[in-house]
């Protein structure tokens, strides 16, 4: 299947890392579908990318946090672009500093736990039917290696929620260990930042998106975990072709 007849919906592309996954589907010559509750996001992602992509980049307003809302988006999506062949969810946020876990609330608790871990399901329910069955399909997950440690004092909650999607995706692999779909990971063990705001190793958000539709074009792994801890390994991965 060439690229111009697979349609990749990228959740979370209008973020930092799902703005440079977006750009290198496009430049790549997908169609790519992103969906935000913030029309204005929307708008600055497609004042990011290449004037000569955007007619391949459909974007809908939406919330595929909750279930009825993700459903939604699934029926407008499909009727604006027929199918999906490929996911990307890079859902969530990167950074959570709001103190010891003593000093939070509950409610605090369940938004990190609802943006990090429950819109990841929620939208996995709604969109996986679309392409589970087929083995020219691929659904990837963009992780994090926060749920793995403590970053620093006061991130407790985000290590929480961080290693509940590591879980999760986790429990997917040997949930569906014969599933036609290609279902791979990409565990990002260090920061994500455009080049103007790049930090010593750190990854670029552009170098990123590169090494993720590569993997996703390739089509050729399934229930891996790859995990990236400096932009080193993004390079051997693309140079070396062994994603």
């Amino acid at each position: 299947m060439p690229n111009s007849n697979r349609v990749v919906l990228a959740l979370g592309g209008a973020g930092t890392v799902g703005s440079g996954i977006v750009k290198a589907f496009l430049d790549k010559g997908f169609k790519v579908v992103v969906v935000s509750r913030d029309s204005n996001r929307l708008e600055k992602l497609k004042e990011f990318i290449s004037p000569s992509s955007r007619e391949n980049l459909v974007t809908l307003v939406g919330n595929v946090g909750s279930e009825e809302g993700a459903e939604e988006v699934k029926q407008t999506l499909l009727k604006a672009v027929g199918k999906v062949t490929d996911v990307v969810s890079s859902l969530g946020f990167s950074w959570w500093q709001g103190g010891p876990p003593h000093t939070q609330s509950v409610k605090e608790l369940q938004w990190v736990l609802e943006t990090l871990i429950l819109s990841t399901f929620v939208s996995w329910k709604a969109f996986f039917p679309l392409v589970k069955d087929d083995p020219s399909c691929t659904y990837t997950f963009i992780t994090g290696g926060a749920g793995d440690k403590l970053l620093m004092p006061g991130t407790g909650f985000l290590t929480v929620g961080a290693a509940s999607a590591l879980a999760f995706c986790q429990v997917l692999r040997e949930e569906y260990p014969d599933m036609p779909c290609k279902l791979n990971q990409v565990k990002i063990n260090t920061g994500v930042a455009p080049p103007d705001r790049l930090a010593p190793g750190y990854l670029s958000h552009l170098d990123l998106g590169e090494a993720v539709a590569t993997l996703v074009e390739r089509r050729n792994t399934s229930h891996a975990v790859f995990n990236v801890n400096c932009p080193t390994d993004l390079k051997t991965i693309l140079l070396e072709n062994n994603m």
